[in-house]
């Protein structure tokens, strides 16, 4: 009989997740305004339990707080096995409800990033590697209610120069909460 070690377990997890939110997008979501540092759109579709400003998401399950944000170039530490330059975020997730949850599944259920880079297309990023070592064991824990757990997540980038619009969305993209637009360094 084979044994399935929880790293394997907690790899199809991540990616089930990250393919059901690959058929998800946020057509009409605002493309970022060049120059900005940090932009937030609160559209009035957003679920009144719902928001998303001064890097925190908040929902009636959880709180997600931005912590850090850093553009990591190929083979720096954080993208030591990468192609491309990511952009990561560094957070904190507090389950809020109760309901079982654990720091990846809730950013990927949340966010999607994008940079507006192609005229003619939507450009939604794809998730990289983990950019921090420190949370290998700790990415799929369940947070206890009233809990919270630190995470990072890392997107790889198109080109270096573009904004990443960050849009934190609820029912796998159907209803956004709002956005953010981040400045690459």
């Amino acid at each position: 009989m084979h044994r399935i070690s929880k790293l394997s377990v907690t790899i199809a997890t991540v990616g089930i997740a990250a393919i059901t939110l690959v058929g998800c997008s946020t057509a009409g979501s605002p493309a970022p305004t060049p120059g900005s540092t940090v932009t937030v759109n609160a559209p009035s579709a957003a679920p009144a339990d719902a928001s998303f400003k001064d890097n925190v998401v908040t929902t009636k399950d959880v709180e997600i707080k931005i912590t850090d944000v850093r553009t990591i170039q190929v083979g720096e530490t954080g993208n030591e096995y990468g192609r491309k330059p990511v952009i990561a975020f560094w957070y904190d997730t507090t389950n809020v409800s109760g309901k079982e949850t654990n720091p990846m599944t809730a950013w990927l259920f949340l966010f999607q990033a994008y940079q507006d880079n192609d005229p003619n297309a939507e450009n939604k990023l794809r998730a990289g590697s983990l950019p921090d070592d420190a949370f290998l064991k700790s990415q799929m824990n369940n947070i206890k209610q009233g809990g919270t757990v630190p995470n990072a997540v890392a997107y790889e980038l198109t080109d270096t120069t573009t904004p990443v619009q960050l849009v934190a969305t609820t029912l796998l993209g159907q209803n956004e909460i709002g956005s953010m637009t981040f400045e690459l360094k």
